[in-house]
């Protein structure tokens, strides 16, 4: 399995616990680690910033898979099944199918970039 496959796997993976986070059945334990699962891949700041070589991008490559794992393991399987399988849907090479599936990001994005310029001028 190359890099690109396991990019597109953790995508998968990723838009799958999202929809698992959205499920009425899924445990609320679950729901919070997946919170904090996404926050985190999803956050531009990271344990180890990414300017310092090597180490930056380590905490990417192992913390990421790691709380995606944990999080899949709380999740009952039948939920998580039917999760991928809905996720697989999103995605076409690499970008969402439709625009408004990364409407939440852009959102995330702009309530940081706002709130770190809020900081700066204030």
């Amino acid at each position: 399995m190359n890099v690109k496959e396991k990019v597109a796997g953790i995508k998968i993976k990723l838009s799958a616990l999202y929809l698992a986070y959205k499920h009425k059945d899924t445990p609320i334990a679950a729901k919070i680690l997946i919170a904090i699962t996404l926050g985190y891949a999803l956050s531009p700041i990271d344990l180890i910033p990414d300017f310092i070589p090597v180490l930056g991008y380590l905490d990417d490559i192992i913390i990421v898979p790691i709380l995606i794992l944990i999080s899949i393991r709380l999740i009952p399987k039948d939920i998580m099944l039917e999760c991928v399988e809905e996720a697989k849907g999103i995605w076409k090479d690499g970008k969402p199918k439709r625009w408004y599936y990364a409407v939440p990001i852009i959102v995330v994005w702009l309530m940081i970039s706002i709130s770190i310029l809020y900081k700066i001028l204030s």
